[in-house]
């Protein structure tokens, strides 16, 4: 008989834990019985031998057990360890049209893991706009040539992305494809991306890459843990948990073994909550931390009230690589039960990072070795009499016992108050072996909770898994309110889990969120989890997007007859170093840009820092740069250049061309950067009948966001070649391009100064725009024909002259994001990221020109689609420091209150309020950036998330802004409808330019 039985196994590092549990509705006795064994180095045979020892505890029938749950690193140990025998070469389809191809596969990888990974890649005809229709279709000929060079380099993996492949659920072009490809190369293995991740190409095809190299070693692993658990006599369904705390088959586990990377830590988020409702049955649903002790580090998540961890940003890296698929925010440590504790000449204690880890029993002096650790340090202080000798340790100053306590405390304090989502006290859960490091009481938590089987959390988390059903989609909200359409796709999530094999009556959402596209009507991004308990009946139908998943193909006919010749590879003549070299802080501080002759020759390291720069510059908007700085990084590899120039050297005779992308920066992270963009500048020189030799330098319109670094690439060797003027007409990002500096020394309201403006689609479609009635139709006309174009085109305004250019030019603008980036590069080199907020500051021209206005916690987020614009708010929470952790030689400042930031696509203003008083201390057009804490990169306004502790800097705007009537009129917070005077947050202080600095 089948009971309500379940056996969960976490297969760690060192040991690897099985529990029994009853998940019978009101058990009395829900965990039977728990078992540590030592991984072995098979796996498998530790999986045996912990499942056997804990079903001889249990003393239950075999039969009774309704599922096997196993929570695993093997796959993620693989990536990590660069083990060739455990991973494949892969060869990447990209569906894209014409766009992508300065940004092709494997651009963001590391040198090292390229070596290990990169097969031949290829560009096809295929992708799909934001609407759902085809950029272009499918041509089966085409993939029948890549399938022919395939099998020429004998590639056996094979990874298809294609542009807004999640929302395809109609046209189905990566299933066609994956079919094309069974035909033509049978027991090649192929991955398609929808089935991986979410919205945005290039880190989701990111993920297809890892998933398909790791294919093999997958199935043959499923297969060991299969063997394992029929060794056993045991013929229930095996289960695999997945990064968001809820079961995989073990044939979709086999499939998809990325979905298992951040299994353990989700794990012990899931098996802590079920602790908790152990000792509570009748416990409020609350946020609480999570406080995983281990050997060498301490990970601290959140647990929301609906029993998941929260989720990491849209965005995180893996072994290098940029990734976007769902993991849990986890924030490490290094303390651990091993961390080494020492006593510096001036008395002051210091607890690791480095750990004796498992050699703890060896070293540890409660075991007979001469290292001190925090063990040590517990025991000593008699809260810990059953581990180790304690009369070993006897010998240790009360002093430097009471220190290293106090220091435990500080650490586990400012580790808590990073992880808290509110200034209020909160629960902390402890999990882990090393759990008795962890004082009952701790600033900013309410209680310290130990529960009964702490140390086989993981276990217990991978036994109490529920099922889910994930929705990412773009979805039509021209007929329906957002909310109704919501509602719609949070019962497609629902029934696609309770496909899966979810209870039905126990499915609920536990995440939900709409996000607005910019510049776009009649559409938004819905991201819904839903999940339940299982029901025991086990499906494989529910890893992909609903209605496409795994299902049969698209059985369309193609030419099988028509001879191929095998296709060209994009990647064939690219050259890659064997490793990659990290930049130091010393290199930081040594490093001098290549400024020779008032030319400044880009490097991949300015740009880099460049790039930074530009998106905290972008004040929420315009888009993250990071794709254009892959692009123009991989120009450079294959052996472009591109330089700066200040104005002042630009021959009087010479014309400045400027302009930049046009549309959705969410457009933009699926269509990619495409070459040829100084293609659009000649078109307009040729449309006004003016010789190409005219051509000077080109400009961003824009140094805030993606647009701050376009014009790099269109200025290159390789294509226009003719250099970057080192300022905008901007200093930041705005909403609307009218919002100009040009505009604001036009001697009419008719746009003279702009017009012949040229946009193009990139794809065939073109628009001159000569005339308007007023300037600000230019942006209408513009945007509403980009619509049209996919919401994503270049466009490029008429030529400007040197004279006009002096008077309108914000100068030294990528002189300015290049200290920018370079300023955060360091800070987070030389671990000084606590200070991030000064630095900052500095790097923009002191305290006159620029400040800290907050440090916070995003509590609440609200969005909305206005007219083809994100609008909302945020509102931020300071967060007290702690005394005691902070560095005497360096004080930090403190704040108080509540701040509130509207925006417009870019933060508007800033609306602080302390004891009932509210001011607006910031707003446009000074420029306010919204920080990521942890790492002092910018956030734009589509990636603000509840509970992201941020940093608000306050940045003095250019005097072209702020010195006329005109200025403030286009610029100021009256343009979007507050009557609120400017004014001035600081003094303006000119970026020094990096060619005055550095010329040689």
């Amino acid at each position: 008989m089948v009971g309500n039985y379940r056996i969960g196994v976490d297969v760690g590092g060192t040991n690897t834990d099985a529990v029994i549990l009853d998940v019978t509705p009101g058990s009395s006795r829900p965990i039977l019985a728990t078992y540590k064994a030592p991984t072995t180095p098979d796996v498998t045979t530790g999986i045996q031998e912990a499942i056997k020892q804990t079903l001889l505890k249990a003393s239950i029938d075999k039969n009774a057990i309704q599922a096997i749950s196993i929570g695993t690193t093997s796959f993620v140990n693989s990536l990590v360890e660069r083990d060739v025998s455990k991973l494949e070469r892969v060869a990447v389809i990209r569906l894209s049209g014409p766009f992508g191809r300065l940004a092709p596969p494997f651009v963001s990888f590391p040198y090292e893991l390229r070596h290990v990974l990169e097969g031949p890649c290829f560009f096809a005809e295929g992708g799909l706009q934001v609407d759902g229709s085809e950029i272009s279709s499918v041509d089966p000929l085409e993939i029948r040539g890549i399938c022919e060079e395939i099998r020429k380099q004998g590639i056996r993996t094979v990874a298809v992305s294609a542009s807004y492949s999640p929302i395809d659920r109609e046209i189905r072009q990566e299933e066609f494809v994956r079919e094309i490809i069974h035909a033509e190369l049978p027991g090649v293995k192929v991955c398609i991306s929808k089935e991986v991740a979410n919205i945005g190409l290039l880190q989701r095809e990111n993920a297809t890459i890892l998933n398909a190299a790791l294919l093999g070693f997958a199935q043959i692993t499923v297969a060991g843990f299969q063997n394992s658990t029929l060794a056993l006599d045991l013929s229930c369904p095996l289960f695999l948990t997945s990064n968001d705390g809820t079961l995989m088959t073990s044939e979709m586990a086999a499939k998809f073994p990325i979905k298992t990377f951040s299994s353990g830590p989700t794990n012990s988020m899931r098996g802590a909550n079920f602790l908790a409702n152990l000792g509570d049955q009748e416990r409020k649903k609350e946020t609480a931390l999570v406080m995983d002790v281990g050997g060498t580090t301490t990970e601290i998540g959140v647990l929301l009230p609906t029993g998941f961890p929260r989720q990491a940003s849209a965005y995180h890296k893996l072994c290098g690589v940029p990734l976007n698929f769902s993991m849990p925010h986890v924030y490490s440590i290094g303390l651990g039960g091993g961390s080494r504790v020492r006593r510096d000449s001036s008395s002051r204690t210091s607890i690791g990072p480095d750990s004796v880890g498992y050699r703890i029993h060896e070293l540890g002096i409660a075991f007979g070795g001469d290292v001190l650790t925090t063990t040590d340090v517990v025991i000593a202080s008699g809260r810990a009499k059953s581990i180790g000798n304690p009369e070993l340790v006897e010998k240790i100053p009360a002093e430097d016992v009471n220190r290293a306590q106090e220091k435990i405390r500080q650490i586990l304090e400012s580790a808590v108050d990073t992880m808290k989502t509110s200034a209020q006290d909160v629960p902390v859960y402890l999990v882990g072996g090393g759990a008795i490091l962890v004082p009952d009481e701790l600033k900013g938590v309410s209680t310290v909770h130990r529960f009964p089987f702490y140390d086989a959390a993981n276990a217990v988390g991978a036994a109490c898994a529920q099922i889910s059903g994930v929705i990412d989609t773009f979805e039509d909200t021209s007929k329906m309110s957002v909310q109704e359409v919501q509602k719609i796709v949070e019962q497609r999530a629902i029934e696609k889990a309770v496909a899966a094999g979810a209870d039905k009556d126990h499915t609920v959402i536990v995440e939900s969120e709409a996000i607005p596209i910019a510049y776009t009507t009649g559409r938004c991004r819905f991201y819904v989890k839903a999940a339940g308990e299982w029901t025991g009946i086990a499906s494989t139908s529910h890893q992909g997007d609903d209605k496409t998943a795994l299902s049969p193909e698209t059985s369309r006919k193609w030419d099988l007859r028509s001879p191929v010749k095998p296709a060209e590879v994009a990647n064939a003549n690219r050259k890659i170093p064997e490793k990659d070299i990290p930049v130091t802080a010393e290199d930081i501080l040594q490093y001098k840009p290549d400024v020779k002759n008032g030319e400044w020759t880009l490097s991949e390291l300015d740009i880099e820092w460049i790039s930074t720069g530009c998106y905290i510059l972008g004040t929420g908007g315009g888009g993250n740069p990071h794709n254009v700085y892959l692009a123009l990084r991989e120009m450079f590899r294959a052996g472009a250049t591109t330089k700066v120039i200040d104005i002042q050297s630009l021959d009087p005779d010479k014309v400045v061309m400027y302009g930049g992308g046009i549309g959705s920066p969410e457009v933009a992270a699926e269509r990619l950067m495409s070459s040829g963009s100084g293609q659009a500048v000649h078109s307009l020189l040729k449309f006004m009948n003016l010789d190409s030799s005219k051509l000077g330098a080109v400009a961003a319109v824009e140094i805030g966001g993606g647009n701050g670094m376009v014009a790099m690439v269109g200025g290159s060797s390789t294509d226009l070649n003719v250099p970057i003027i080192d300022g905008d007409f901007m200093g930041r990002a705005y909403p609307t391009g009218w919002q100009t500096t040009v505009n604001v020394y036009a001697k009419d309201d008719k746009a003279s100064m702009v017009l012949p403006t040229y946009m193009c689609s990139r794809d065939g479609a073109e628009l001159f725009l000569t005339r308007v009635k007023h300037y600000k139709e230019v942006d209408s006309i513009l945007r509403a024909a980009c619509m049209e174009m996919g919401t994503a085109a270049q466009v490029v305004a008429r030529p400007l002259t040197k004279v006009e250019c002096e008077k309108a030019l914000i100068k030294n603008t990528v002189s300015q994001s290049w200290r920018i980036g370079r300023a955060v590069a360091l800070a987070n080199k030389q671990a000084n990221m606590d200070n991030i907020g000064s630095v900052l500051v500095d790097s923009l021209g002191g305290s006159k020109a620029a400040r800290v206005l907050l440090e916070g916690k995003i509590v609440q987020v609200g969005r909305r689609l206005h007219k083809g614009h994100s609008y909302g708010e945020i509102e931020i929470h300071a967060l007290a420091g702690d005394d005691t952790t902070e560095d005497p030689d360096h004080p930090k400042q403190k704040f108080r209150g509540v701040m509130k930031i509207p925006f417009k696509n870019e933060n508007l203003l800033a609306e602080h309020t302390v004891d009932g008083k509210t001011e607006v201390i910031c707003g446009v057009p000074d420029l306010i950036s919204v920080l990521d804490a942890q790492n002092g990169t910018a956030l734009g306004t589509p990636e603000y998330k509840y509970g992201q502790r941020v940093i608000v800097i306050g940045i003095t705007a250019a005097p072209q802004w702020t010195d006329t009537p005109r200025g403030l009129e286009l610029g100021s917070l009256t343009a979007f409808g507050y009557d609120l005077p400017y004014k001035p947050l600081g003094v303006y202080v000119k970026p020094r330019s990096v060619i005055e600095e550095y010329s040689t």
